[in-house]
């Protein structure tokens, strides 16, 4: 069973209901799912302990991870997203990136550090197994 470490922001209720329709897919499809929405840690928000620990345990599920699925919002995205999806590239863990806005703008970083461009819909049916590579074909700045 892969291990997915799932990447996106939660800041809205339309982020929490991308991040809930992903989570409810993923697991549905037989995956071992770390989403960061689902953990907590338990020292004081806002914290400086608190966001260290947020961030040793976002790593170590990364580094734990056979790969990340991203949801992607264009170039405007989360910059914690954009973080995990280039640590996971360091580490050498695929990032299936996941378009959520289609027409967004993109940033070309993101498109050539992931291992295939899919659509929220597409995951569901995409091949988690062979990894296709789909370019993004939208533009990119």
């Amino acid at each position: 069973m892969k291990h997915v470490y799932l990447a996106g922001p939660f800041f809205n209720e339309t982020e929490v209901k991308n991040i809930e329709k992903a989570e409810s897919v993923l697991e549905g499809r037989g995956f071992d799912l770390f989403s960061p929405m689902r953990h907590e840690v338990r020292t004081e928000p806002g914290t400086v302990d608190w966001a260290r620990d947020i961030f040793e345990m976002d790593r170590t599920e990364i580094d734990r991870a056979d790969l990340v699925v991203a949801l992607y919002y264009g170039n405007v995205s989360d910059s914690g997203t954009a973080w995990e999806c280039g640590y996971a590239y360091a580490k050498g863990v695929p990032v299936v990136l996941v378009h959520v806005n289609e027409d967004a703008d993109s940033n070309l970083m993101m498109h050539v550090g992931c291992a295939t461009n899919i659509s929220l819909g597409d995951l569901e049916t995409f091949d988690f197994e062979r990894l296709p590579r789909i370019e993004y074909e939208g533009e990119m700045f």
